[in-house]
């Protein structure tokens, strides 16, 4: 891969952050202007639109110089957008592209390394959690990995505490249809192996409702891969909005509350033993605060 495709990549994967980011801040503005017509109306600050908060980040690692000292040298960054509102309880949505080398033992997991440990990876990082026990939490990402091997990654999964049929089934359309675009095998695949993926083997369950995920995406076509990973994105920046006007306004309870709590319990066990982008993140020295941006607001064990 060419460092013109990796700056093709890395661009759009900027774009659609920002893209994201505006139609997320849209929704905010549409619940503020609205509010006292919902029966349960919920709002933090209804003086000032609610906006994304932006900021950079550089990764860095220890160099260790002929004269024994250490020196930190810049590996490449990326920048968080996180926002909490009156709809969205807490969402982020980050990018980053970073390089450098992998640890011995992470080399041994990334196909790629067998001659060298150097890498660079760029990529797109969201996850969703609302107010509402009825508006469900969401997850995406797309990214592309380069060693002496490239590869894209992603998927996105819908996690409703109330399973609704019309919203699984439009989430699942609007990634078929982006599958469907590159390769009529894509979505059974995929689908599968979001269902494999988010499945937590420690409690028996499935994490919601699932999805695409794929992984060492390369069929020596470029072109081809990277369509298809913009239709992912343009396929989650066209339904799930739609998902989120939705039932934000309708009313709930303290008890559909509590039940919102103990799952997202579930969330977070998840992303701490079984998510690869956390662990990737942890094994490259990335930003912690971007790492763990997943992580639910609040939670509950009982």
């Amino acid at each position: 891969m060419n460092n013109y495709s990796k700056s093709l990549t890395s661009q759009w994967f900027k774009s659609l952050q920002l893209d994201i980011c505006k139609e997320f801040e849209k929704i905010e503005a549409e619940y503020l202007s609205n509010y006292q017509k919902f029966s349960n109306p919920i709002f933090i600050n209804s003086d000032s639109p609610v906006k994304f908060q932006f900021k950079k980040w550089q990764r860095s690692e220890e160099q260790k110089e002929s004269n024994s000292l250490e020196i930190e040298q810049d590996f490449g960054g990326g920048e968080m957008s996180k926002m909490k509102g009156n709809v969205f309880e807490k969402v982020g949505v980050n990018f980053s592209e970073v390089y450098g080398e992998f640890s011995p033992e992470f080399c041994k997991k990334i196909p790629g390394t067998e001659n060298s440990p150097k890498f660079w990876a760029s990529g797109i990082s969201l996850v969703a959690h609302f107010r509402s026990p009825l508006v469900p939490a969401v997850h995406f990402n797309t990214r592309m990995i380069k060693t002496e091997k490239s590869w894209f990654g992603g998927g996105s999964d819908l996690n409703p505490i109330f399973p609704n049929q019309e919203d699984t089934d439009n989430f699942h359309n609007a990634f078929k249809k982006a599958c469907d675009l590159a390769d009529s095998s894509y979505y059974p695949k995929f689908k599968k192996q979001c269902d494999e993926y988010f499945f937590i083997k420690h409690r028996n369950v499935s994490r919601g409702v699932g999805g695409i995920f794929f992984d060492y995406l390369n069929t020596d076509n470029f072109d081809a891969d990277f369509n298809f990973v913009k239709n992912a994105g343009k396929a989650f920046l066209q339904v799930f909005p739609t998902i989120v006007r939705k039932s934000f306004h309708e009313n709930w309870n303290e008890e559909q509350r509590a039940e919102q709590l103990r799952k997202r319990a579930l969330y977070a066990e998840f992303n701490l033993i079984y998510d690869r982008g956390t662990k990737f993140g942890l094994m490259t020295n990335g930003n912690i605060e971007a790492i763990l941006m997943s992580m639910p607001p609040i939670a509950c064990w009982e």
